[in-house]
Parts: C-alpha cells; structure tokens; sequence
C-alpha cells in the first residue's frame, strides 16, 4: 500500500474538493472543510496537503480565469482525478469492512467500576 496511504486530513481534503467539485480552491477548501469539520484549519494546512495530494497524481490543478475583485489574479481550482476517486474508494471500502467486523457487544457502553 506505500505510495497510496491516505492521511485523515488528506482523505478530508479530497473529499472536500468533490463536495465543492468546480469550486474547489483554497479558500473555499478551507471554509467548507471547517464546516463540515467543525474545527479551525490554517490555509496552510490547506495547500500542504493539495500540493501532497497533487504529487501522489490524487488531484490536478488548473487556473480559473483572471477576476476584477482579485486584482487582476487567477484562482487556483484542484479537481479530483480517477486515480484520486480510486484510492477514495478502496479507503472507504476498507472502512465499511472494519465496521462491520466489529461486533456488536464491543461498543457496547458499560457502566465503569469505580
């Protein structure tokens, strides 16, 4: 499995970009990710993992066309690739197989002995 491990956050940025798909750029990144997180994530965190995420060929990137309000500059949107939707899958797959092996009885809640 080397070169196709696939981090929490890395899997949460992936995810992210196909809930956003044609909208999917750093700061929207961020903000739908904080969202759906509910915790505070730095834009640098953001573009470490895209530009991870770029290198392993689960991402491409392309420019948007140059905007009045951003003073003249591109956005940079990232789209999931098929390799990308691949590796997606088999994680989410190879948790759907853990959750159901785990019987019932061992998430079941027990008062403590104290």
């Amino acid at each position: 499995m080397k070169g196709t491990y696939l981090g929490e956050f890395e899997e949460l940025v992936l995810l992210t970009i196909g809930v956003l798909y044609d909208n999917a750029y750093g700061v929207m990144i961020k903000k739908e990710l904080e969202n759906q997180a509910g915790r505070k994530i730095s834009i640098g965190a953001v573009h470490a993992a895209v530009n991870r995420l770029e290198d392993k060929a689960y991402l491409e990137s392309y420019f948007g066309e140059p905007s009045k309000e951003r003073g003249g500059k591109r956005k940079k949107f990232y789209k999931v690739t098929t390799y990308g939707q691949k590796v997606l899958k088999e994680s989410m797959e190879m948790r759907q197989r853990l959750w159901k092996q785990i019987p019932d009885v061992a998430f079941d809640i027990k008062p403590e002995k104290i």
